[in-house]
């Protein structure tokens, strides 16, 4: 799997990070676009300090839930992050002044979605800004089923456990090379599988 994130990032003309323990944050979007699931994965790929490759895959997912669909905190429509790289967009934080996460720090680019019905079409208008799009947590221990209130646009990883593993990662990263970190979001595709 390391191997086609690396692909795919080059082949979209994407950086790819190659410092030990500098870390490649990748969001895939699943195919299947239901909502309210936490269908999609947050990798975290970087070299160890002997030169290997190393991949952490998170269930989660990049997508509101439905309640967010159904109920927009913004009139244009509920943001959905747009599939793209976002060069030191994220700093650890506080998400909701409540526990370190990744939090946004610089603009990102959305999809405004206005349908209310809990489907995705991509075809709202773009909006580019700082909007909150975080890392974070579902529920703060185990294994979170429904995406619900969790995410009204953020990426949202489903195990409380997997998340302090996420953020074990992020701490050595900002150890070595400051609080500053990218993330990009793809889209599953028959080479880059969440099923591999």
């Amino acid at each position: 799997m390391t191997e086609k994130l690396i692909a795919a990032l080059i082949g979209h003309g994407y950086r790819v990070f190659t410092r030990p323990f500098e870390l490649n944050i990748i969001g895939i979007r699943s195919q299947n676009l239901l909502s309210n699931t936490f269908n999609d994965s947050v990798n975290v790929m970087y070299k160890d300090d002997k030169g290997n490759w190393q991949l952490h895959s998170f269930p989660a997912t990049t997508d509101p839930g439905q309640f967010w669909l159904k109920n927009p905190l913004n009139p244009q429509g509920t943001a959905v992050l747009k599939e793209g790289q976002y060069l030191n967009s994220h700093i650890i934080g506080l998400h909701r002044s409540r526990y370190l996460a990744l939090v946004q720090r610089a603009p990102v680019t959305v999809i405004r979605e206005t349908k209310r019905d809990g489907t995705f079409d991509f075809s709202g208008k773009e909006d580019t800004g700082i909007f909150g799009i975080n890392i974070h947590r579902a529920l703060q221990e185990g294994t979170t089923k429904y995406i619900d209130k969790f995410s009204a646009g953020c990426q949202v990883i489903a195990n409380a456990t997997d998340f302090n593993r996420f953020m074990s990662l992020c701490d050595r990263h900002q150890q070595l090379y400051g609080n500053s970190f990218t993330y990009t979001l793809l889209h599953e595709t028959p080479a880059l599988s969440l099923a591999a």
